[in-house]
């Protein structure tokens, strides 16, 4: 038996360290560990609620405008705060394009690699190449001309030993299944989505001001300008011309390009739609209202739980059902570390426990991260893509049904075979697909409303502090790139007493609680195959699979303890 331990994990966001254990080539144990503190619930203490959604969005330097949405929302949750329809709208695309451009960037800058052997594209006739292209998809630019470009650019990069962004890969690992041609196929589309993802990420630009950490938020609204006569509202017929073509762009790379892409290379994995199952326990707190509603039942997204992978059986969710455990974690909880907390009622008081750097092992035995463990109704639970698809497929949602089951049918799998890390490659990539399409749908209402003279985009009778109540307390939630975020806060006499946040990463990244339950990542890894403990590729794909963010979990190092102390 050997004890395998990869730290950094890398091509994600954060710090994660894995250690598994292998015995006769395949994972039987694993552990996850976020190695960096988390800080931001401190830093809000005090602080007035209108602005936290301008410090939460700091979380991470990746998926910023996330937590700005959860946040903002956690406090009108609390103080009772509406929003007008155009605000819901714009806060509808802002997050479906953050939604789609992440979900680029994930499957071809930090996940493709571990199926994709770019020296192998050396070797690659690009006649052929242009054949394969043809064959899946009517993107125009598949001629062997243009493949020989991209071939010559690597090879210029490999000569002169300097790999640039394809440095350090297991290239040649006997794992890598792909032929030359679908190699080099995916090496081109990899530098085709780095133009198209700095292209479309300008919606974000556009209406929140900047990107990263979007300024428009306000409580009760949106801070972006809308007028149909004026030429420099941020919102108006121009800029709606340029959104829809933004969106167009990415659609058209969507279905010509992602999708093609991620059933060619499954084609050549297909034991791998049977490795990385996990836990098999799904949650999804709903998102993406297609109305002025606040009922969950009006979610692109539907809200719910899929229980021990059956698909027969939606089951409600409610969030006071949430709870976190720090018993493997280096918190402390001031009535002991075994019962579980409501967030509402959470408490983030770092204390570190572990072993002195440097050091081989973790001591997996006792708290070995700085994740937390969330649970709900006492069950670890998988968020993301794939929850989000296997909720709305039990629902019956007409087009994920449409799209999920035409994709199995080109692979002629069973829908079973979504419980796997090809499972969550899939779903995030048809997810893509649906947020395209939602794309068009909110544009389309927002120059409809502006048509009409609604160009309304914030309440203010919130706004006063005098006419809060003494106390209260809000959740806010929002089904992020990678699953299912909570924001929650408490606020007495006008400022912030407690904030707590549960990142998806947090979910499905978090170590055992205290029935041993494992967490997501842990799971997922058992029985995974090691052709090469040297090199365990392996373990990355189903661990990209998830695209970590252990920023968003784990956010701020404070190296000052003092200043901490000063916090709370």
């Amino acid at each position: 038996m050997a004890r395998i331990v990869i730290d950094p994990v890398t091509r994600i966001e954060g710090h994660l360290r894995i250690e598994v254990e292998v015995n006769d080539h395949k994972v039987t144990d694993a552990w996850s560990s976020g190695t960096m503190f988390r800080g931001i619930e401190l830093i809000l203490r005090g602080r007035d609620p209108r602005e936290a959604w301008i410090w939460a969005q700091r979380i991470c330097g990746v998926c910023t405008t996330v937590h700005a949405l959860a946040s903002v929302r956690a406090v009108e949750n609390a103080l009772g705060a509406e929003i007008p329809e155009n605000a819901r709208i714009v806060r509808n695309i802002i997050a479906a394009t953050q939604n789609t451009h992440d979900h680029i960037i994930h499957f071809y800058h930090l996940h493709a690699l571990d199926w994709v052997d770019v020296m192998s594209a050396l070797k690659a006739d690009p006649a052929k190449t242009a054949q394969l292209a043809q064959s899946i998809s009517d993107w125009p630019k598949s001629s062997a001309v243009y493949f020989k470009a991209v071939q010559d650019r690597v090879k210029t990069l490999a000569d002169s030993r300097q790999l640039s962004l394809f440095g350090g890969g297991d290239w040649g690992h006997p794992a890598y299944k792909l032929p030359p041609e679908a190699n080099l196929l995916a090496v081109a589309h990899y530098i085709e989505a780095l133009k198209l993802q700095r292209e479309f990420i300008r919606i974000q630009a556009v209406l929140g001001g900047k990107n990263p950490h979007p300024q428009t938020y306000l409580m009760g609204g949106m801070a972006t300008t809308m007028d149909g006569n004026e030429a420099d509202a941020v919102i108006n017929p121009e800029r709606i011309t340029l959104l829809n073509q933004l969106v167009a762009n990415a659609q058209t790379f969507v279905r010509q390009v992602y999708l093609p892409d991620v059933l060619a290379i499954a084609g050549f994995y297909p034991e791998w739609f049977q490795h990385g199952a996990g836990i098999g326990n799904y949650m999804t707190y709903g998102d993406y209202s297609g109305d002025s509603t606040k009922s969950a039942s009006g979610f692109s997204f539907p809200r719910g739980i899929v229980l021990g992978r059956d698909l027969a059986t939606v089951l409600p969710l409610d969030p006071k059902n949430v709870t976190e455990y720090v018993t493997r974690s280096w918190y402390e909880y001031p009535d002991g570390d075994q019962a579980a907390k409501h967030p509402a009622q959470g408490v983030t008081d770092p204390k570190y426990s572990g072993p002195k750097p440097p050091y081989e092992f973790l001591k997996t035995e006792e708290k070995y991260s700085w994740m937390k463990s969330p649970r709900y109704d006492n069950k670890p639970m998988e968020v993301g893509p794939l929850a989000r698809t296997l909720v709305a497929y039990a629902s019956g949602n007409p087009q994920v049904k449409l799209l999920v089951d035409g994709t199995l049918a080109k692979l002629n799998l069973p829908p079973t075979a979504l419980f796997s890390t090809l499972g969550r490659v899939a779903a995030r990539a048809l997810e893509a697909d649906i947020m395209v399409s939602r794309l068009s749908d909110w544009v389309a209402q927002l120059d409809n409303n502006m048509a009409h003279g609604d160009v309304r985009l914030h309440n203010g009778d919130k706004w006063n502090p005098n006419s809060w109540p003494k106390s209260a307390q809000g959740f806010g939630f929002h089904e992020a790139p990678r699953g299912s975020l909570g924001h929650w806060v408490e606020i007495d006499n006008k400022k912030i007493v407690n904030y707590q946040v549960i990142a998806p990463s947090t979910w499905n990244a978090g170590p055992r609680d205290v029935q041993q339950q494992r967490g997501p990542y842990e799971a997922a890894l058992l029985d995974t195959p090691i052709a090469d403990p040297e090199r365990p590729l392996e373990v990355l794909r189903t661990v990209h699979s998830f695209d970590p963010c252990l920023a968003c979990a784990v956010h701020v190092v404070q190296a000052n303890g003092a200043a901490r102390d000063k916090r709370r």
